[in-house]
């Protein structure tokens, strides 16, 4: 859109002056219009520059401060008025109206006709229409190009972003990022805490959905307008719904920045939200087909019937399956009454979707399957859990991982591990296997208290002379961790055990001055006392 400062520029209106209203000087003008009959307001439409020699204004004072403050309710751009003729100037009470109001009041001397004023403004509007056109053209041609060849949204975003210069995020519905563009100048804090945290910072979407912007945001069509909110670090932005087949399933954002968005602005979002619906769907379809395919395998593989032939292996690796790189095992849990009802089945499949786009975003291969109201998947080692979780976390939601083991023998390990949680696992929590071992353990799970020596002290039984330094640190736990007493009941000299502790903290890397160590090793050897048995 053109400003009204911008109109000031041509030529035709070098002899003009702003007489009042110039902190209206950025307002957009959308046409001219000339209207010199005494009922105005009737004909006026927003974004008008109203071109007017005042012949049937009113004469009072009251009156005239009522005409401006009636124009500028109407969302007039400008009143451009031909001096002298019937006013030698715009009134005072005009003046004072349009100040308050930042409605700039524009004269123009007499000799100037208005049509040369409207031939000039309408061919400045014309021509900045015809360059957002081509503009916008070329952006949807290149976002269509980028659909066909890109290998995820991130690709859309990254090319969004680049053809408009602005910082962009591609969202789901409850603000987990699917996709983003970083632009370090045009980034404010609301869009850091997003980045980092991958997902809008709770307060900020809370806010959002009281006050009824993400409502309308649902309910739209067509790009909306969310004003700055300075209390959340939160610039302008505009914000555009992704629709398939009715269904709204996620949300491109442009952030203002350092400067205005503009109408190109609006039509790339709206260019954007329609090239990543069909990039979706496409998506969907050989998700689909993937699904199928990666169920079968993960299923086999959990369960134990996977064989490993050469061929079984390549397609496996296929699927991004790499049998080297140790795996968790992790498992969702939806708080969905058994047998599922239609409304559990597609909210499983939602996050069944929901988890697959955010392991891609993340640049893993999404390994998934479904049972019941769970959701099993591979997560390598290399990436923490809690990333996942902070994209999923809500009501009537566990996640809970097995420890990460390599290998086919490896996997079902994990899966053994994560499944044995399932009676320790709290509501709407996340969890490690290693992090609910302990409270297992002191419930009397015969497994867990295995599992937990096998981790404490697993690690020295394998060494040379393994059993004596086992048997050292159970015995310095057994007497409250005094030195003396613990080498006299191992008869053996002061400096041999201070040997003995110092190999075993190096072969363990346990830091034995740690309370929260101390306490495991003093349970260690209450369990095997009261078992009657040695650590094997």
């Amino acid at each position: 859109m053109i400003k009204l400062a911008e109109i000031l520029s041509l030529a035709v209106l070098d002899r003009a002056q702003i007489v009042a209203g110039a902190a209206g000087l950025e307002r957009e003008i959308r046409w001219v219009h000339v209207i010199d009959m005494p009922d105005v307001l009737s004909w006026v439409q927003p974004g008008q520059f109203l071109l007017t020699t005042a012949y049937g204004w009113p004469r009072e004072a009251e009156a005239q401060r009522a005409l401006i403050r009636g124009l500028a309710e109407r969302n007039l751009a400008c009143v451009g008025l031909a001096v002298p003729k019937f006013f030698e100037h715009f009134p005072e009470a005009a003046c004072e109206e349009a100040e308050r109001v930042a409605l700039p009041l524009l004269e123009i001397p007499w000799d100037v006709p208005f049509a040369r004023i409207t031939e000039a403004v309408h061919g400045l509007i014309l021509a900045e229409q015809s360059r957002v056109i081509e503009q916008s053209e070329a952006i949807h041609r290149t976002l269509t190009q980028a659909a066909v060849e890109a290998e995820s949204l991130q690709d859309l975003a990254t090319t969004l972003g680049m053809l408009i210069n602005r910082a962009i995020t591609i969202e789901d519905m409850e603000g987990g990022v699917l996709a983003d563009h970083a632009l370090e100048l045009e980034e404010d804090e609301a869009r850091r805490t997003t980045r980092l945290q991958e997902k809008t910072p709770p307060r900020l979407q809370a806010y959002l959905e009281q006050s009824g912007y993400l409502r309308t945001v649902r309910a739209a069509h067509k790009p909306v307008h969310i004003p700055a909110l300075p209390e959340f670090g939160f610039a302008e932005r505009l914000v555009c719904p992704i629709r398939l087949k009715g269904e709204l399933i996620g949300l491109v954002w442009i952030i203002e920045g350092a400067r205005p968005l503009s109408e190109l602005d609006v039509r790339a979002a709206e260019h954007a939200a329609i090239i990543a619906a069909l990039h979706i769907a496409h998506k969907r379809e050989l998700a689909a087909f993937e699904a199928r395919l990666g169920f079968t395998f993960l299923d086999s593989l959990l369960e134990g019937r996977f064989e490993a032939t050469p061929q079984a292996l390549e397609r496996a690796h296929l699927l991004g399956f790499d049998p080297n790189v140790p795996y968790r095992v992790g498992l969702l849990i939806l708080d969905e009454p058994l047998p599922l009802s239609r409304e559990g089945f597609l909210q499983r499949e939602r996050f069944a979707e929901q988890l697959t786009q955010r392991l891609k975003f993340l640049s893993i291969s999404p390994l998934l399957s479904v049972s019941l109201n769970r959701i099993y998947f591979l997560l390598p080692e290399h990436c923490s859990g809690e990333r996942i979780w902070k994209s999923i976390a809500r009501d009537g939601v566990s996640l809970a991982f097995g420890k990460p083991h390599a290998g086919i023998e490896g996997i079902q390990t994990s899966y053994r591990e994560v499944l044995s949680l399932l009676g320790y696992l709290p509501a709407n929590s996340f969890h490690y296997y290693e992090t609910l071992l302990l409270p297992r353990v002191l419930l009397g799970d015969q497994e867990a208290q295995h599992a937990f020596l096998e981790q404490l002290l697993g690690c020295l039984k394998q060494q040379r002379n393994g059993e004596v330094l086992v048997e050292t640190l159970l015995v310095w736990a057994q007497v409250g961790f005094h030195p003396v007493s613990a080498a006299q009941q191992l008869h053996v000299h002061a400096k041999t055990l201070q040997y003995r502790l110092a190999r075993a903290a190096q072969l363990s890397g346990l830091d034995f001055a740690d309370p929260e160590i101390r306490f495991q090793l003093q349970l260690a050897s209450h369990l095997l006392f009261f078992q009657g048995k040695k650590f094997r």
